[in-house]
């Protein structure tokens, strides 16, 4: 029984956390981004968001939160994330070479009521580490 409260939460995360990346990647795309990847996975972990600009490539790492009561949400890109993100980063650029500067940024969704809240905020980090 425990194991499916456990799938199903995790089914829960996983809308809501395509909720924030679909927010994220339009928000880049309305600032002249041009989203290359979303959910991208290699054997060393994932990232959220790929995108290119004019002189940068980025990885995005997307937290969403309800508010940001106990903490932001940054903060939740521990060390031991972000290693995993510069590896996944390194993978991607060897199999996808370019001439653009790479660069990490982090970008918080606070949306108190999911995907129905009206106005939700995004605060978005460049060179976040």
């Amino acid at each position: 029984m425990s194991g499916e409260k456990r799938e199903i939460g995790g089914a829960q995360a996983k809308i809501k956390g395509n909720y924030g990346e679909r927010l994220v990647a339009e928000a880049l795309e309305q600032n002249h981004w041009t989203v290359l990847e979303r959910g991208f996975r290699c054997r060393f972990g994932e990232i959220d968001l790929i995108a290119a600009g004019a002189e940068y490539i980025v990885f995005v790492e997307v937290k969403l939160r309800k508010n940001a009561r106990f903490a932001d949400a940054r903060e939740a890109v521990t060390k031991e994330k972000q290693r995993k993100l510069k590896a996944t980063a390194e993978w991607y650029l060897s199999e996808h070479p370019t001439d653009l500067q790479p660069r990490f940024d982090v970008a918080e969704v606070y949306a108190p009521d999911g995907a129905k809240t009206a106005d939700p905020v995004i605060r978005y980090w460049q060179n976040a580490f």
